[in-house]
């Protein structure tokens, strides 16, 4: 990407310099700089508020309450896993800062979750199937709350930036379940892999909620 970056950007000075418009560009440089700053302020604004909301609902345990709920939904997804494992606490945890618009906070578990199917894998120089799985529902992206671009429609001006959530709702629905399907219809070509003693190197998960 840092290459093709600076492609576009020597392109532009180039013709810049051809159609004689060279102090065009270098405003439109000085004002995306400026636009991006401006964006950047609304983001941490809305970012901090929401991860704010994340660590009060961790800290009260609503977030595990959430994850508890989805648990059994994540288990027979990842049918290939030990039921009820740290992984699936890890995968319920992604899930639910997810679907509250928070990628930045969901990333950490993700990537606890890939570390830990990593270590029951068979073939460590290929992806198990529970791996592309996650990915594919972390592209597809499940939000209630797109707090991202909200904070981007409310920095361009919009007046109702919250008429997104309605729209984006449907939208990651959509491309979810879709992910979901294609994911489990890749596993009936790649079959999964097989090992008896994955139950005993994986850690039951313990909520603390009763």
């Amino acid at each position: 990407m840092n290459y093709i970056f600076i492609f576009l950007v020597l392109l532009s000075i180039f013709f810049g310099f051809i159609n004689n418009s060279i102090n065009e560009v270098v405003d439109s440089i000085w004002q995306g700089c400026k636009k991006t700053l401006d964006i950047s302020i609304y983001l941490i604004g809305i970012m901090g508020f929401w991860m704010g909301i994340l660590n009060i609902a961790h800290k009260s345990g609503l977030m595990k309450f959430f994850s508890k709920l989805v648990t059994p939904f994540i288990n027979k997804i990842f049918d290939e896993l030990p039921q009820n494992s740290k992984i699936q606490g890890d995968i319920a945890l992604n899930f639910s800062a997810n679907f509250f618009g928070l990628a930045n906070a969901a990333t950490p578990f993700g990537i606890s979750a890939i570390k830990k199917m990593q270590e029951i894998n068979i073939d460590k120089n290929s992806a198990s199937n529970s791996m592309c799985m996650l990915l594919a529902m972390n592209t597809a992206g499940f939000q209630l709350i797109p707090s991202t671009i909200i904070a981007i429609l409310a920095a361009k001006g919009f007046k109702n930036p919250e008429v997104i959530i309605l729209p984006t709702l449907i939208v990651t629905c959509i491309a979810f379940l879709s992910s979901i399907l294609f994911a489990k219809l890749m596993q009936k070509i790649f079959k999964p892999q097989e090992n008896k003693k994955i139950s005993q190197k994986v850690e039951v998960i313990d909520y603390g909620i009763s």
